[in-house]
């Protein structure tokens, strides 16, 4: 079950990311998620909207207030540009790689820090990474 999700935030600026910072925290708080895995929650949403405004060109971030089979709240975040693509996606999500610019985490420490991640890509066509945690 998920909430409808509001209206796409626009990643096309540093403004935009620390916008995407603070609904993520405000319903990772809302879910009753603790502090630790709001905090968990909220440096993914960072990494990867600071990667969709970088290295994508700019796109959205969709937050969504989400409850798992088991009734367990949580939220999810999905973010999306329109931009390059990724060409290796296997190196992009291997541990110690980075292209630089970002918290240093890459995609595999994003990926570390939430239970679930899907990444989409196609070269030329941009990117979309699919992300989710859950209240404990």
């Amino acid at each position: 079950m998920t909430t409808p999700p509001g209206d796409a935030l626009p990643i096309a600026s540093n403004e935009d990311v620390v916008q995407v910072r603070q609904s993520v925290r405000a319903v990772a708080a809302a879910v009753g998620m603790s502090l630790v895995d709001q905090t968990k929650i909220v440096t993914a949403a960072s990494e990867l909207a600071r990667n969709t405004f970088v290295h994508g060109g700019g796109g959205s971030a969709q937050v969504e207030r989400v409850v798992n089979a088991r009734g367990r709240p949580g939220v999810r975040l999905v973010f999306t540009d329109k931009g390059p693509g990724i060409p290796d996606v296997a190196q992009a999500l291997t541990e110690g790689w980075t292209s630089g610019g970002g918290l240093g985490l890459g995609l595999p420490g994003t990926r570390r820090l939430v239970d679930e991640f899907e990444l989409e890509t196609a070269v030329g066509e941009g990117t979309t990474v699919t992300v989710a945690k859950w209240a404990r």
